[in-house]
């Protein structure tokens, strides 16, 4: 009998651990979001652009003014929106940078939108659409710019932000519309483009700027013998010929790749940017 008993506790047991639970209602999960996006139509591009938004916390509890970092490959898929936009939240939870509005510009085709024209007829052949940085610029400035300001409370303070080909676009920006920002953020730029030419003109284009206030932030991986050498060309004009009031920074990162030197690069960037004022005695 003791052994009938047994057997049969077994039985049910087996059966009831392979037989399905019975269902529960698990809630529908609440979507993370951590900004804003808009295709935002552009005739300078002929076509809507994605742009992205990160609101300090605090954004919406009072009057407070911000300022702006304009990210470029600010997309959400596979480009630079998250990881910058991060560094932005944690300086604010912990309190080691100001709060700042974090503007994503995503990139489509970036030799086309990043790069200025080249004469190299290699690179025409490799990359047919490039070139057409003069373009991207005037949308920034013209659409991308008045649509932010006029939607958000900006302080008038701004900075602009790329690594690579849009470090090269920073770079280039710096040199003939230097007006357009307040702070210029390249990280690793890609001065190898047109073989050069635009670290080898920068001395030229500085000089044709009046006297401003303008912050410049450069630095370099590990990344080979020509990328050093322009990077020091453009650093030694930034010393020679930028307009008074220009301050400017190389910080070289020879621990780091180009694949690895942007968010550490970009944390220091904030932290050189947006420091906290010390508390008034």
């Amino acid at each position: 009998m003791m052994r009938r008993s047994v057997m049969t506790t077994l039985a049910i047991w087996m059966l009831l651990a392979g037989a399905p639970v019975a269902a529960q209602t698990v809630p529908e999960p609440t979507p993370i979001v951590i900004g804003q996006s808009w295709a935002l139509p552009s005739a300078v591009m002929g076509a809507p652009r994605e742009i992205n938004v990160w609101l300090p916390p605090g954004y919406a509890e009072g009057n407070q003014t911000y300022p702006v970092l304009y990210l470029l490959d600010g997309g959400t898929t596979w480009q630079d929106f998250h990881h910058i936009s991060g560094l932005a939240q944690l300086g604010t939870v912990n309190g080691t940078t100001r709060d700042v509005i974090v503007v994503g510009i995503a990139s489509g085709d970036r030799r086309n939108e990043l790069a200025l024209p080249t004469e190299d007829p290699e690179l025409i052949a490799r990359y047919p659409t490039q070139g057409h940085s003069a373009r991207f610029r005037r949308f920034v400035a013209g659409e991308v710019q008045p649509f932010i300001e006029g939607r958000f409370r900006t302080s008038g303070e701004t900075a602009l932000m790329g690594e690579s080909l849009a470090g090269l676009f920073v770079v280039e920006t710096f040199l003939k519309e230097p007006q357009m920002f307040d702070a210029y953020v390249a990280v690793s730029p890609s001065l190898w483009w047109d073989g050069g030419r635009l670290a080898r003109q920068s001395g030229a284009l500085l000089r044709e700027h009046p006297d401003a206030a303008k912050t410049v932030i450069l630095t370099l991986g590990d990344e080979g013998e020509e990328a050093r050498v322009l990077m020091e060309t453009l650093n030694a004009h930034l010393r020679e010929d930028a307009p008074l009031g220009w301050t400017s920074t190389f910080e070289p990162r020879p621990g780091e790749t180009h694949a690895t030197i942007y968010h550490g690069a970009a944390l220091d960037a904030f932290r050189h940017l947006y420091a906290v004022a010390p508390p008034a005695d």
